[in-house]
């Protein structure tokens, strides 16, 4: 099995990392690709932790739709467990999701901070714009969550642009065509020279977590496995907090 090889030299070379070089990653070269649907928050982190494969990303809700339509794919990677729950439930998956990581609701404002937001309470001034994610992608509703947790849904009628991903809230905020947005703290990392982050109370930290499962139609199941066993192994684990995520939460003892 040489996926399990592989992995197995990753982690070996993560141990290692004068001997091996940790900054590439755990990029290998599979005998064939896998086929990776994937969340587009992760875009810049998935495929410099494996290469090889081929990723097509996407909002997580629209990429299920694909795999139910039957849509060739070997693994699906969510920003949100309803999803996987949901193939899961419809006989989709091969086995059941694996927790990796989770992000966390960040406001976010141009470097330059033209529309003076210090706090989160400033969204509700009057003129501020504010952009966020459409409703049923992961982060539209947890920042609409967020404001609601927060006692200001006011701002939501400031809202300018509803965003089909995060990556287009955080082009209009760096642009500075809108005062502020809503993203995950791993699109701010990303963006950084061109954005800041404003602190969120504990009140509307919202958390996505993600999760990874090989899918029933995968061409090589094996290889599909241990693609999701490199996203929580050591090397894995350290690419995604390079990119900003942070582990899962662990299960509540029973």
């Amino acid at each position: 099995m040489r996926v399990v090889r592989l992995l197995l030299a990753a982690t070996l070379c993560f141990g290692a990392a004068s001997a091996c070089g940790s900054s590439r990653g755990a990029t290998s070269e599979r005998d064939s690709k896998l086929i990776v649907f994937a969340a587009a928050s992760l875009d810049h982190v998935l495929p410099q932790l494996d290469k090889s494969n081929e990723y097509d990303f996407g909002d997580s809700n629209a990429l299920t739709y694909r795999i139910e339509q039957g849509t060739p794919a070997d693994v699906f990677v969510s920003a949100t467990p309803k999803y996987l729950a949901r193939l899961q439930t419809e006989g989709l998956l091969y086995e059941k999701p694996a927790w990796f990581a989770a992000d966390r609701l960040v406001l976010i404002v141009p470097r330059a901070n033209p529309g003076r937001i210090r706090t989160v309470r400033d969204l509700l001034r009057r003129g501020v714009t504010l952009a966020l994610g459409a409703k049923g992608l992961p982060a539209g509703d947890h920042a609409r969550a967020s404001l609601a947790s927060m006692h200001l849904r006011g701002a939501l009628k400031h809202v300018v642009a509803r965003e089909v991903d995060a990556e287009h809230v955080v082009q209009k905020v760096s642009r500075g065509e809108v005062d502020a947005g809503f993203v995950y703290h791993s699109d701010a990392v990303a963006a950084a020279p061109r954005v800041k982050e404003i602190a969120l109370p504990r009140s509307g930290r919202e958390v996505a977590l993600y999760g990874a499962a090989p899918l029933k139609a995968a061409k090589n199941a094996t290889d599909a496995r241990g693609f999701v066993a490199l996203l929580l192994s050591p090397p894995g684990q350290a690419q995604l907090k390079l990119a900003g995520f942070d582990p899962p939460p662990k299960p509540p003892k029973r």
